[in-house]
């Protein structure tokens, strides 16, 4: 496993466990909007890992 991908999976992981806290502790649409931002967050992660790099 590559290093980049061991940095992949441990930030959606903290994501991932980010937005169980919300979903446990935060309620209404505070939690609907702490899980969107970060479902936002864990796409553009994806999208800039998987992007070509221009060399």
């Amino acid at each position: 496993m590559s290093r980049s991908s061991n940095r992949l999976g441990v930030a959606l992981s903290l994501y991932l466990l980010l937005g169980a806290g919300a979903g446990l502790f935060v309620d209404g649409k505070m939690r609907l909007g702490l899980w969107i931002f970060l479902g936002g967050l864990a796409v553009k992660t994806l999208i800039a890992h998987y992007k070509p790099e221009d060399n």
